[in-house]
């Protein structure tokens, strides 16, 4: 992600517009609404980390939120974390050192990232992390048995780096609970559900630690019910667990404020521009607003086709303002195509995510030409980023999970039970098929009877031997997360063989985007020209991705958005 010519985009109008915002938006035309050390855009996990980060180091700070809800995406997410050497997985026993860290970090990412950024990460993530647990009431679990994405590759750990909030009681945070950004997906009443667990819920009908750890969601919820707490998880614990540092640090989150414009004087980014008047900034501003995923224009400018802002599932305020208010002061941004990709089913009410049910045993994916184009239990960004690279010359979006009866009745799809009957909203939208036959389900999805018919009898040859010669499903132990345990040889393998027989539609959904302002080590946005624009700094998606166009394990989005909003914050500080 060295800032070179191709990355770079609108550099020459923005030193003009830089220019003519520092000439003609002066403190007299603005309304003054506060004086602070730091001024953060956006309460997401970036934001709200850098902000308790500065109040720390002895600075004023203020967040300001365009929602009415604070947390951002991070709220809505499963909120894994990625960092290596942390000190939740040590304490864990996790095998991992600085040297495996870098030397993995090195072979997911390449020659992207600057070397400089790769190693800030590294080296301040474990601090940052035990800097949240020192400043918040957060505690963190190791989420055991995630693998990293490509545990085959040089520092890779099967076992996984990944870490996730505990639980947390809601009722901490008082009436502000009541402000916090809804889950992207409800965890069902009564139950106390951590991201890890999701893998055993999957197979509770089908599994005996499926069954207990199903028992054990629940001995959770029921406790506390018992002690009257409001038990939180995931995003939800992550997002009220640092905005209960901030009440505590005495740090304002301003919601419903969005950012209009970033201020500038003397040549220096100095405050933020909001409807309703100017916050000034002492020493500078964090940008931790998010990416672009609701933005239409720029998803049709930046990114391949088709695309279109109904497939993410990241926060609906996310319309790059941020970024937007950086490139008009002539900061680079770059990978700007990308995003943090993963196969989605276009449901009527919102898109569903697909994490275990392309991976689980008895289903595979094709595409138009109704035959497999990949491993279907590949990381969910390499899914997408293939049904992409390939879909000029052989469609593959929408692609098609295709399942049977006998997977139906096995595994949790989404939040449905095995055996459960889909919503019939599911089948009328499209986004659901079902047939009795195989060729029946590909006329029903507009595919060639035929090819759809080869292709499930070369799949189910390939399960019964376990042995994917085609696209090495199993071959990866990452491959085997979401899996069944009981399927032998190849828990990622099964055929299909019981009828009626299912379609769901896969399009290229995101967690959100992850090309952004280009930012050093220090999580300074720089120029063009690789210079620095003074005062102004950012993190998270607003930022472009340390992770470069890959995704090195669950929680790569996270992980880095607050380290960076850590570091930020101390060198603004002086103390980095």
């Amino acid at each position: 992600m060295s800032v070179t010519r191709r990355h770079l985009l609108a550099a020459g109008a923005g030193a003009a517009v830089a220019a003519g915002v520092q000439q003609g938006a002066s403190a007299a035309d603005l309304p003054p609404l506060g004086t602070y050390d730091v001024v953060v855009i956006g309460s997401g996990a970036a934001g709200m980390t850098a902000a308790l980060t500065a109040v720390k180091q002895g600075l004023t700070a203020v967040v300001l939120e365009k929602a009415p809800t604070f947390g951002g995406s991070a709220a809505r997410s499963g909120a894994g974390i990625w960092i290596p050497n942390n000190p939740v997985i040590l304490a864990a026993g996790v095998p991992d050192t600085p040297a495996k860290a870098a030397a993995y970090l090195a072979a997911v990412v390449g020659p992207d990232v600057p070397a400089a950024r790769q190693r800030a990460f590294l080296a301040h993530g474990p601090a940052m992390i035990s800097f949240v647990m020192a400043n918040s009431p957060l505690r963190f679990r190791w989420m055991e048995g995630y693998s990293d994405y490509y545990p085959e590759l040089p520092g890779g750990l099967p076992g996984g780096r990944s870490i996730e909030p505990d639980q947390l009681d809601g009722k901490l945070l008082g009436a502000e609970l009541a402000h916090l950004n809804p889950p992207y997906l409800d965890v069902p009443a009564g139950l106390v559900v951590f991201s890890a667990d999701y893998k055993w819920l999957a197979l509770s009908a089908v599994s005996v630690k499926g069954a207990a750890v199903a028992a054990e969601c629940l001995a959770r919820g029921t406790k506390a019910a018992l002690l009257g707490q409001t038990p939180l998880t995931m995003g939800q614990s992550l997002a009220a667990g640092l905005r209960k540092g901030l009440l505590d640090a005495g740090v304002p989150v301003r919601l419903g404020t969005p950012l209009t414009e970033l201020y500038v004087e003397n040549g220096t980014v100095a405050g933020a521009v909001t409807p309703g008047g100017l916050f000034r900034a002492r020493r500078g501003v964090i940008v931790g607003s998010g990416g672009f995923e609701h933005n239409a224009a720029m998803r049709a400018q930046y990114q391949r086709q088709p695309i279109g802002t109904e497939w993410t599932v990241g926060a609906k305020e996310n319309t790059g303002d941020g970024i937007r208010a950086g490139q008009r002061l002539g900061a680079a941004v770059a990978l700007m195509d990308d995003a943090w990709w993963g196969p989605a089913i276009p449901l009527p009410d919102d898109p569903y995510f697909c994490l275990a049910e392309r991976t689980l045993p008895g289903g595979l994916i094709v595409n138009a030409a109704g035959r497999r184009f990949v491993n279907e239990a590949a990381p969910y960004s390499d899914v997408v980023h293939t049904m992409y690279d390939r879909n000029q010359t052989d469609p593959d979006i929408p692609s098609w999970l295709i399942v049977d009866q006998n997977y139906r009745n096995r595994y949790l799809f989404r939040d449905l039970a095995p055996t459960f009957v889909l919503p019939a909203d599911w089948y009328s939208s499209g986004a659901a098929h079902k047939a009795w036959t195989v060729d029946a389900l590909a006329a029903s999805i507009g595919v060639p009877a035929g090819a759809l018919r080869a292709t499930v009898d070369r799949f189910n040859s390939l399960a019964l031997k376990g042995d994917d010669t085609d696209f090495g499903r199993g071959d990866s132990a990452y491959d085997h997360y979401y899996t069944d345990p009981s399927v032998l040889p190849n828990s990622c393998l099964a055929p299909l063989w019981l009828p009626p027989y299912y379609a769901f539609r896969l399009v290229p959904g995101d967690l959100g985007t992850k090309g952004g302002l280009v930012t050093d080590a220090r999580a300074r946005v720089l120029r063009p020209d690789g210079s620095v624009v003074p005062g102004l700094y950012a993190a998270g998606n607003a930022s472009a991705a340390v992770m470069g166009h890959s995704y090195a394990g669950a929680g790569s989005t996270i992980g880095p958005a607050m380290t960076f909003g850590y570091i930020a914050a101390r060198d603004l500080a002086g103390v980095l």
